[in-house]
């Protein structure tokens, strides 16, 4: 019955206002649209949407993934913006291998994470083929 919908992720934020100047100042990302009280964010491959809520996630597991060609120019530049990545035993310069994968996306990945101003764990990943 699902498996021909179009999926999209939805992030609670307390103040869609701040969340939105977050994702602009620190991911350089702009809304494609927008409507009271909801931001949508397309990327090449993958839609999200900022809605504003009364409830919050925990922050204590990923919520939504981005994965990049160059992990390291990634943290290094969302580093140089102010993001402020989480750092767990294993990780180096804030990024950690994570082995294994779903085969058809490779044989593991290189990952790192971080919250954004309203808690919401976020990650970014490279994955190895």
């Amino acid at each position: 019955m699902l498996e021909s919908s179009i999926i999209e992720a939805r992030i609670p934020t307390q103040d869609l206002d701040r969340a939105r100047a977050w994702y602009a100042d620190k991911l350089g990302l702009q809304p494609t649209e927008e409507r009271e009280g909801g931001l949508r964010y397309e990327g090449r491959s993958g839609v999200f949407c900022l809605f504003a809520s009364a409830g919050a996630s925990d922050g204590s597991f990923t919520q939504l993934g981005f994965y990049v060609d160059d992990i390291d120019a990634t943290v290094a530049e969302l580093k140089r913006r102010g993001v402020v990545f989480e750092e767990y035993p294993g990780c180096v310069d804030s990024i950690m291998y994570v082995e294994g994968n779903y085969p058809s996306k490779g044989s593991g990945e290189r990952a790192a994470w971080f919250r954004d101003s309203e808690g919401n764990m976020l990650g970014v990943a490279q994955v190895l083929k």
